[in-house]
């Protein structure tokens, strides 16, 4: 940043994709705890439930690697030749994508279970 300042705003931007593959978790986190309701939750949705959040967990951990490995690696050798910047950026967004569909993926596993699986997975108490 002291040497290039013009490179400041090119060299933030894999640090905002990683930021937005945090906001899919809290999406996810949310529509899933607005499922929830207490004494009707089946063992059949609690799987559910968690099958979505591993999905966008693990497919934004995978996301996540690839944007940090490309980033880093995409700023240095912007700073050294400004033509791989455009490259970089279709890594990135390709990268992003894997998130995404983990996400997409996720809410429809979480939306499937809504009232189903009452007898297909019994409780411990019953």
């Amino acid at each position: 940043g002291v040497m290039r300042p013009d490179m400041v705003m090119r060299s933030i931007i894999p640090v905002v994709m990683a930021g937005v593959l945090g906001i899919y978790g809290l999406i996810t986190a949310v529509i899933i705890n607005g499922k929830i309701k207490a004494p009707s939750y089946s063992a059949f949705q609690g799987y559910a439930h968690f099958a979505a959040g591993a999905t966008v967990g693990l497919s934004a951990l995978a996301a996540g690697l690839a944007i940090g490995v490309v980033g880093d690696s995409g700023v240095r050798a912007n700073a050294q030749q400004p033509r791989l910047f455009v490259g970089m950026i279709l890594i990135l967004i390709f990268a992003e994508a894997l998130g995404l569909y983990g996400l997409i993926v996720g809410l429809v596993v979480a939306s499937s279970a809504d009232g189903k699986g009452r007898d297909l997975c019994a409780s411990w108490g019953a």
